[in-house]
């Protein structure tokens, strides 16, 4: 039974402005630069440079329905549905590109550095192997990762190459090959666990030197002992002395436990820049906060454009299709050029605001650039206090730096949880996390510090943390455990 009835809803819907403004938002610097660049090629109406004081027609109203022809006459307004019918559509909207039919595009070939993968199979042109052996050796290399190791057993590789290739193998075949391919550069690869990868690159040393000898033997026979630390039955069952233990600890400590990813190529090397988006500067104590909008230009609408749109709407002839089409497609560019200036002083005005808060917030940090200064503070306290969603002030912080008297740093290292003293104070996880680094810096390395000691550490000073939390910070900073952090 099909029945009738109105129903009222209450949605949110972004407008094209909007977007443009959140996009605007997230990017840093950098990227914004680009972005400008990429919108003045596509908007011829958007030009680089101060903005001019001159009469500017209002696009907005000046296109509004009007029922009186007369009315519209005498007020000499030019109204865009006299061009454009609603079933009439230029047809600059229905190309996805500006190329015509007719053009020919052709792909500019330009070189690349090898890949890690080409750079081992052009070793293989340096070996006497017949063609069978390179076809193996090729699916090896193939099953190398980017770390330079084999995951995968020989056994499953034996299958794969009678499956995918029809080739008949076994492991002792393959395992020749593979031994092949272990002498390649960067020494260690192709090994299929961590300590085949450190022998295959201890052997490639002096076995005279008895530093490295040593090495050797601990890593062939003693590799449990020496990853749990267990420096006391490796000296008992070596038979060497604490010294010794020390020369063929620090052999062992340069070798490169993943060899695939010291391969750079200076063809292919992308370095990555960071561009702060905040200067502060300390100028006696009194902390000067400005944007960084060195490679940002100044953007202005084109006056060109305003004129042709004036010079339409007093013709009186606008029967034309090409016309209509004109018309349409400079009023959407000089829109599009309004709004984009628009997000951008809006973007601006927003990462002030949002910076400014936080210094305002984290004062004492910013004077000396102490962590111990840092007070809590998450994003709800600038959203509180800016007036603006927390999703705005997380695009804020997000991929943002500023750069200050002690360094460049990222924005979102100035928030963090908070945790109480014995006091009642409240104080930052970061002061915490920098006690914790004192005190393992400044340990017995013989006998290292544990969780649980740290956590006494912390309650007698007035900080009251669990185990767990102190072993859950002390994983943010990438510190290992006690029995790992122990050295002769």
């Amino acid at each position: 039974m099909l029945n009738q009835r109105l129903q009222q809803k209450l949605l949110q819907k972004l407008s094209p402005q909007q977007i443009q403004m959140i996009k605007l938002l997230e990017i840093p610097t950098m990227q914004l630069e680009q972005r400008i660049k990429k919108e003045m090629e596509e908007n011829p109406a958007l030009e680089e440079g101060e903005e001019e004081d001159f009469d500017q027609p209002d696009t907005d109203d000046s296109y509004e329905d009007d029922d009186s022809a007369e009315a519209q006459k005498e007020q000499d307004e030019f109204s865009l549905e006299d061009y454009i019918g609603d079933d009439d559509i230029p047809d600059y909207r229905l190309n996805t590109s500006n190329y015509s039919k007719d053009d020919k595009y052709e792909d500019i070939p330009f070189s690349v550095g090898n890949s890690f993968h080409e750079f081992l199979e052009s070793q293989l042109g340096l070996r006497m192997l017949n063609d069978r052996q390179k076809m193996l050796a090729q699916y090896l290399i193939g099953n190398i990762d980017e770390e330079g190791y084999i995951r995968r057993k020989l056994e499953a590789i034996v299958d794969d190459l009678a499956f995918a290739l029809s080739i008949k193998t076994d492991e002792v075949e393959l395992r020749g090959i593979l031994e092949i391919i272990q002498d390649f550069d960067p020494p260690g690869v192709g090994a299929r666990d961590l300590q085949e990868c450190l022998l295959i690159q201890i052997r490639k040393k002096d076995l005279n030197n008895p530093a490295v000898l040593n090495a050797h033997e601990i890593l062939k026979f003693h590799f449990d002992e020496f990853t749990r630390r267990h420096y006391d039955k490796i000296l008992t069952r070596v038979d060497i002395t604490e010294e010794e233990l020390k020369d063929a600890i620090e052999e062992v400590i340069r070798l490169n436990p993943k060899p695939g990813s010291t391969y750079s190529d200076p063809m292919n090397k992308t370095l990555e820049h960071i561009v702060p988006d905040f200067i502060l500067e300390n100028n006696d104590g009194e902390l000067e906060l400005t944007l960084n909008s060195r490679n940002v230009p100044d953007l202005r609408v084109s006056r060109t454009y305003y004129e042709m749109l004036e010079n339409f709407s007093a013709k009186k002839d606008k029967n034309t299709r090409t016309e209509k089409e004109a018309v349409t497609f400079v009023k959407q560019k000089l829109d599009s050029a309004k709004w984009f200036i628009d997000a951008i002083r809006q973007r601006q005005n927003t990462l002030l605001l949002t910076m400014n808060t936080i210094l305002y917030y984290q004062k004492e940090y910013f004077i000396d650039g102490d962590e111990r200064k840092l007070r809590p503070m998450i994003l709800k306290d600038i959203a509180d206090v800016t007036g603006l969603d927390i999703s705005t002030v997380s695009r804020v912080a997000n991929s943002k730096y500023i750069q200050t008297h002690f360094g460049i740093m990222p924005l979102k290292y100035f928030f963090s949880e908070g945790l109480q003293t014995d006091s009642g104070e409240e104080v930052s996880t970061r002061e915490i996390k920098k006690i914790l680094e004192e005190c393992i810096e400044s340990e017995d390395k013989r006998k290292p510090v544990t969780d649980d000691r740290l956590a006494e550490i912390l309650k007698e000073k007035g900080y009251l943390i669990a185990r767990r939390t102190v072993a859950k910070y002390r994983e943010q900073l990438n510190i290992p455990v006690a029995r790992l952090r122990k050295e002769l």
